[in-house]
């Protein structure tokens, strides 16, 4: 999906976890007599048009649509909006486009969509939007290295903590990932600086993993395409040679698209 979270430099989609639907019920009529009942109806969400700050989203039904009904939950489990568009017979396979207005400013922790067909037949899935950027101390590196000081040990001591935490609390979501990802200053060359922060994303995810960490591991390094603190070339920056390090259900999708992460 393309909703953005403000990580620090780097825009990174909010994951979105669309679960099985929620019902497949058939028309308050009987069939007529020697008539099959026909196939499942089918609710399908574009995850790329999931649009949480703009409010809108992308759905499209296997049959002609009548209308389509939405309730977005809060965090609280307050419902932030509820909403209901008539389509009109919309060809199966119309992208139905739904909007809302929340309530009030609280994070959205699911919505519920459900599309109507033409026979009366419905049928609904749950978008859950899901991801934790997980605040740390930064590693230091020396310089050129990719490789774990002893003395930075206790930072990710720390950090595995928080990390375990939040897994073990949101655990029922379903499969969790921890995405690594490194960044570097303007010094060097973009191609050294996009291979030491690879590098760098990796020697944190393997970290994690060998002590301990259960869930699956990715990584990827921006090298200085991200930088928090935009520079000239070849200024010392420590506030760019960071990492982030991202719970997600899905993999995150960078400002230009899908990142090509690496498992350990």
């Amino acid at each position: 999906m393309r909703t953005l979270l403000a990580l620090p430099g780097l825009l990174l989609a909010s994951s979105l976890l669309v679960a099985p639907a929620l019902a497949d019920t058939h028309a308050p009529l009987p069939l007529a007599e020697g008539s099959a009942k026909p196939p499942a109806l089918k609710v399908e969400i574009d995850r790329a048009r999931v649009d949480l700050a703009g409010h809108t989203l992308e759905v499209k039904l296997s049959r002609a649509a009548a209308k389509v009904r939405i309730k977005v939950v809060g965090e609280s489990g307050a419902v932030l909006a509820e909403v209901e568009k008539p389509f009109e017979g919309a060809a199966a396979g119309t992208t139905l486009v739904m909007s809302w207005t929340p309530s009030g400013p609280e994070a959205v922790a699911k919505i519920e969509v459900w599309g109507y067909d033409t026979e009366g037949y419905y049928a609904g899935v749950a978008i859950i939007p899901w991801s934790v950027n997980v605040p740390h101390e930064e590693l230091n590196f020396e310089s050129g290295s990719d490789v774990v000081r002893p003395t930075e040990v206790p930072k990710l001591e720390a950090s595995l903590a928080k990390i375990n935490e939040v897994v073990k609390k949101q655990a029922a979501l379903g499969k969790i990932t921890l995405f690594v990802v490194g960044h570097t200053d303007t010094v060097g060359s973009a191609q050294s600086n996009l291979e030491l922060s690879r590098r760098r994303a990796r020697s944190i995810g393997a970290w994690f993993k060998a002590h301990g960490l259960s869930i699956a591991i990715a990584y990827e390094g921006m090298g200085e395409s991200s930088p928090l603190v935009k520079t000239a070339d070849e200024v010392e920056e420590a506030k760019n040679r960071r990492a982030d390090y991202i719970l997600a259900l899905e993999p995150p999708r960078g400002k230009n698209g899908d990142i090509a992460w690496k498992g350990l």
